[in-house]
């Protein structure tokens, strides 16, 4: 599931995200949960209860795409939803050591990214290894889930995005937003916004702005036409 945007700012950085997923598995508005004296952000997962985006009040946010490098054999039953894995990341004080020491076993292959103001980690399981490594948080970057799209479709799908980059300067949280609900390879199965004939499509998109100040989410139900956008006051640094 899943294509997905960072863009840096000069205070912060935009983070969207479009979940591809069976059309019953799209909640209506954001979740916010106290967890340990901060507060956290996701729209929440109606299946399973995890979530696959999630932005915290003292500068963290993450995101999950399905799959690592390549599709993988889907072996069931796992041990740990990866959404849940997503929001266990919130509960450790260190990021580098939940990169490091966090039991993947029995956990179905993913891709797990991590933002803040100065850091960008991918975390890739294929599930037999860990693959972690930095990215500079200075430039665009740009992913999509290895389930749904294979290697040159991806490179495809990454394409629109650097030619999007290369024709547009001004690049507000509203100008990239339209990018994800139109950006188009010229087939409707592997398009930003997805239908593969109503088993698995776009159910949703969801857009995070952080600054010093503040961060916001943005949720839009693409199935059902909901909306919700919270905002929640950044912790003093």
């Amino acid at each position: 599931m899943c294509t997905v945007t960072f863009l840096p700012s000069p205070s912060g950085f935009i983070l969207t995200h479009n979940r591809d997923e069976a059309p019953s598995r799209s909640p209506e508005v954001i979740s916010r949960v106290q967890e340990g004296g901060d507060t956290l952000l996701f729209p929440r997962d109606t299946k399973a209860g995890g979530a696959w985006v999630a932005a915290s009040k003292s500068g963290r946010t993450a995101c999950l795409l399905n799959g690592a490098f390549v599709k993988h054999h889907h072996s069931p039953p796992y041990r740990r939803s990866r959404g849940l894995v997503l929001l266990d990341f919130f509960h450790w004080p260190q990021p580098d050591v939940f990169f490091e020491q966090y039991d993947l076993g029995g956990i179905e292959p993913f891709t797990f990214l991590y933002f803040n103001t100065n850091k960008v980690v991918e975390l890739r399981w294929d599930g037999t290894q860990r693959y972690v490594r930095e990215l500079a948080p200075d430039v665009p970057h740009f992913w999509c889930s290895a389930t749904l799209y294979p290697p040159e479709m991806q490179q495809k799908r990454k394409q629109v995005f650097l030619d999007w980059l290369q024709q547009t300067t001004h690049r507000p949280p509203s100008a990239i937003y339209r990018l994800h609900q139109t950006g188009s390879v010229g087939d409707p199965e592997n398009d930003f916004i997805m239908n593969r004939g109503g088993r698995v499509c776009t159910v949703s998109i969801t857009q995070i702005t952080l600054t010093s100040k503040k961060f916001s989410m943005r949720y839009v139900d693409l199935l059902g036409g909901n909306r919700d956008t919270r905002s929640v006051s950044m912790s003093k640094r």
